[in-house]
């Protein structure tokens, strides 16, 4: 089964600027897309329904803001729209979809880059998010997670181009390091990190300033973490910075 994460910036937009050839061509078998930007009116999704894909959205209640979308070539057992917390369900945050032999949890976390009490609640999020996974680990009834999606956080100074100019910049601040590390520590991989070690220069967002994505000064804060029960099955994992869509690229997964 391969799974790509991709925050589109917008779908409207990036169906203009032909996401779903792309999407046709590479032919995922779940596609998992953050900041779709709906609005009031129902959005269209026939040409993914076209290509064979069932449509799952998760939109927020603030149009043209945030919200998820998931779209599966097999129908899933059990489709999961937010959290249950409704200061992130209004926004859209959190779609999940539970298959046979694993779960997909697809995930836009807020920013934090418009002002202190954005980045406040971003954190707020993120240790709800941590007992949230923990929570849904510890129910039996729930496959292996595969939690993907924009985290827009960086792990370590190799995922992003300056980490030195970013200490405390939103998405590399010490508080999300270590909330990073703690998530991993509570026994989830790093899919990208598992396959290709400590690699550099292998970023998944890029400013529109300045020509960042041409001269690749990017940040990697689009990830697939897997449950440790699933290490074994992990047969690939990577991003496609060549596709643009977006100010992002996709971020993919393969497991048996």
């Amino acid at each position: 089964m391969k799974i790509v994460s991709y925050n589109v910036n917008g779908l409207r937009s990036a169906l203009s600027k032909g996401l779903l050839d792309w999407v046709a061509e590479a032919a995922p078998d779940v596609l998992c897309l953050q900041e779709i930007k709906a609005s009031r009116e129902p959005m269209d999704v026939s040409g993914f329904e076209k290509l064979g894909y069932h449509a799952y959205l998760h939109p927020a209640q603030k149009p043209g803001y945030s919200g998820v979308a998931i779209f599966s070539k097999a129908e899933p057992k059990a489709v999961v729209h937010g959290c249950g917390q409704s200061c992130y369900d209004d926004e859209g945050r959190v779609l999940r979809l539970d298959f046979e032999n694993v779960s997909v949890l697809n995930t836009y976390m807020p920013s934090g880059t418009s002002g202190p009490e954005r980045q406040a609640f971003k954190v707020e999020w993120m240790h709800f998010f941590r007992d949230y996974v923990a929570r849904l680990r510890a129910n039996g009834s729930t496959p292996p997670l595969l939690i993907g999606g924009d985290f827009n956080c960086c792990q370590t100074a190799i995922d992003l181009h300056n980490p030195k100019a970013n200490h405390n910049s939103p998405g590399y601040t010490p508080e999300e390091r270590q909330w990073f590390a703690d998530f991993l520590a509570d026994g989830l991989v790093d899919t990208f990190r598992h396959h290709h070690g400590e690699a550099t220069g292998h970023y998944s967002w890029w400013s529109y300033r300045a020509g960042s994505r041409g001269r690749n000064v990017g940040w990697r804060l689009d990830h697939w973490l897997a449950d440790a029960a699933l290490q074994p099955r992990l047969t690939g994992a990577g991003l496609l910075p060549d596709v643009v869509h977006s100010d992002h690229c996709p971020a993919w997964v393969e497991v048996q």
